[in-house]
């Protein structure tokens, strides 16, 4: 098997005007990397022609992978999908609609030397004024919530190093906490200005309302994780038989120093 180190996830429904502009765009913004990449696209379910197109399109563009689910499960499990099948050292999520920049890509990776999940924030967002106002308030009660200052939860834009992500485990709605989950695990995360752009092909797939109501639920989830999650590293001590070989978390914690 191929050593990749980056891992392109892109969840798609029904944006099959975006398909090829963002294989394009996404060529482009990887022209210049210096290892082996891949894109793994994650078809929930779409109802157009998106799956089509992206099988033409790669035959065109060997890098790409395409998984696709035959029923419309969500963007959390085409996260969690994408999760499982990517194979590189770096992994970046992207929406698929081109309000995310592929050119961003390569900053975040960079940063993921010194962090393990680097988050962007959406600047002078080129949403309506209504979708912007319920993002914020979202965002601000989320993290009043959770007692967490992750300023745009709602940003598919992030790049995270793998191995946090091998094992976890995503619910139904939880890639919007990710950077708060991952930190639960002692794992480092920052968050860096990226671009955003208007959407210029399909519509949102996402209503204000019924996401806002089961966002909450989501919330009081992720509080009551926060409030009971377990933490012994700093209190454990194991003692080895003498001449035994070290424990597997012992050795990955002394490669981590």
């Amino acid at each position: 098997m191929r050593n990749i180190s980056l891992s392109v996830v892109i969840p798609v429904y029904n944006e099959a005007e975006n398909v090829d502009p963002l294989v394009e765009r996404l060529q482009s913004a990887l022209a210049t990397w210096q290892e082996d990449w891949e894109v793994v696209f994650v078809d929930d379910g779409s109802t157009d022609p998106t799956l089509e197109l992206l099988k033409r399109a790669q035959q065109r563009v060997p890098q790409m992978r395409i998984a696709h689910f035959r029923r419309n499960l969500g963007q959390t499990a085409a996260i969690a999908a994408g999760f499982r099948l990517a194979q590189g050292n770096a992994i970046v999520t992207l929406d698929g609609d081109l309000q995310n920049d592929p050119a961003e890509i390569p900053r975040l990776v960079a940063m993921l030397k010194d962090w393990d999940c680097v988050c962007g924030i959406r600047v002078r967002r080129r949403d309506g004024w209504w979708k912007r106002i319920t993002s914020r308030i979202g965002n601000g009660f989320r993290n009043w919530a959770t007692r967490d200052s992750i300023v745009d939860t709602g940003c598919t834009l992030k790049a995270f190093r793998r191995g946090p992500l091998e094992r976890f485990e995503l619910y139904k709605g939880m890639h919007r906490f990710l950077p708060t989950l991952l930190k639960m695990r002692g794992c480092r995360v920052t968050q860096v200005p990226v671009s955003h752009h208007p959407r210029l092909h399909g519509k949102t797939k996402y209503g204000t309302w019924g996401r806002m109501v089961k966002g909450l639920a989501d919330v009081w989830a992720v509080r009551w994780m926060k409030k009971n999650v377990i933490n012994f590293q700093n209190d454990l001590e194991v003692f080895e038989p003498a001449g035994a070989a070290p424990s597997r978390q012992a050795v990955k914690e002394r490669a981590a120093v």
